[in-house]
């Protein structure tokens, strides 16, 4: 079974994170989520992906490789130029040969997709589309269903006034790839406005598949905060490295611990992190490989990439952390705050209200401070 997974967007709503890392390439649980992507996939009885590239290809190709590795065959498609999600895939379409999975890449979920396969089989159908519930679903793209599951209707950001469901499109596809004879080649081309209301005029069959399945979009600064949190609290269906060294605190490899550190899970730290003496680590909170966590820090429901150095009394609660970056004493850093790569903060800064530094900022003593 072969599936398509559409990793060409810059990411600019998770940037900075996203400048020196394509967001489907940002590590979840310490984890690349493209890895963990794959691995899920083949577990579910995938085989063989395609990825559509377009931003920082070569990320890609260094770390997952033809993915032997990860016990499936890869391969990396590089487009051109940007083609959208439909031109994408139809660059793709010689290495399609039959039923084929198409998935946006920046999307975590638990859907059982040989279910999804099942019932897209059953009904004849030539695309199922994933749902999911929503509570708002004016920032998302509503589809309205028949008694049949056959979709009627795709209402993109509706008005308040005009959701009649509350089922939106969860960016999984099943497709036959014939569908593909209604997209142009070689040009800029979506499923969501283009293909699907093309499929609605020309009668081929179209089917919903709502699921409560977990489904959260990674592509979000909280959000990103978010699946971390569900993760680490067991929301989701998620295998991280490490074992469990006490209870709900996960270690990849060896670390050095003071033995007067707290730590309160869920928490998950990767290998060789140094955590300092009256340090307390506080859950839900993920560390990345050869952090050092000074004297007296307090980390809380934070994400911390590799190789951060934070001094003491220190306190990071809710923010995100990428890698390398060096955090001066008695600094507070939270609020949704993201700093990026590379960065250098003074002694006694207050980084608060999602505050955001691009990669190789600096910043002075008391430089931000309220």
């Amino acid at each position: 079974m072969k599936a398509v997974i559409l990793v060409g967007g810059l990411g600019t709503r998770l940037r900075p994170l996203t400048c020196n890392t394509p967001k489907p390439m940002i590590p979840l649980v310490n984890q690349p989520f493209m890895e963990y992507m794959l691995l899920s996939l083949r577990d579910q009885g995938i085989d063989e992906v395609i990825l559509a590239v377009q931003y920082l290809a070569d990320h890609f190709r260094s770390t997952l490789g033809d993915g032997s590795q990860l016990g499936i065959k890869l391969h990396i498609a590089e487009e051109p130029e940007p083609r959208g999600t439909a031109g994408a895939v139809k660059n793709v379409e010689h290495l399609l040969d039959g039923t084929t999975f198409v998935f946006n890449g920046d999307v975590l979920t638990d859907l059982d997709l040989q279910a999804m396969l099942a019932f897209h089989r059953e009904r004849g159908s030539k695309v199922t589309i994933s749902l999911t519930p929503v509570d708002d679903p004016t920032q998302y793209g509503l589809v309205e269903i028949d008694e049949t599951r056959r979709i009627k209707r795709f209402l993109e950001k509706p008005r308040a006034e005009d959701i009649t469901s509350n089922l939106i499109n969860a960016g999984t596809y099943v497709i036959e790839p014939e569908i593909f004879r209604y997209v142009p080649p070689d040009q800029f081309y979506m499923f969501e406005r283009g293909l699907f209301p093309v499929l609605m005029q020309t009668g081929d069959p179209v089917y919903g598949y709502p699921s409560r399945a977990y489904w959260n979009d990674i592509g979000r600064p909280q959000n990103y905060l978010d699946v971390h949190h569900d993760i680490l609290i067991g929301k989701v269906q998620y295998t991280f490295r490490g074992k469990e060294i006490a209870s709900r605190v996960w270690l990849e490899d060896t670390a050095d611990i003071h033995q007067s550190a707290q730590i309160v899970g869920p928490v998950v730290l990767g290998a060789g992190v140094r955590i300092g003496r009256g340090a307390s680590i506080i859950g839900p909170t993920v560390i990345g490989a050869h952090c050092t966590i000074g004297t007296d820090v307090t980390i809380e429901g934070s994400v911390l990439w590799d190789n951060n150095e934070i001094e003491e009394r220190c306190v990071l609660r809710s923010c995100v952390l990428g890698r390398g970056n060096h955090i001066g004493a008695h600094t507070l850093v939270s609020d949704g705050t993201i700093i990026s790569d590379g960065c250098s903060l003074g002694a006694e800064n207050r980084l608060e209200r999602g505050i955001k530094l691009w990669p190789g900022t600096t910043l002075k003593d008391q430089a931000i401070s309220f």
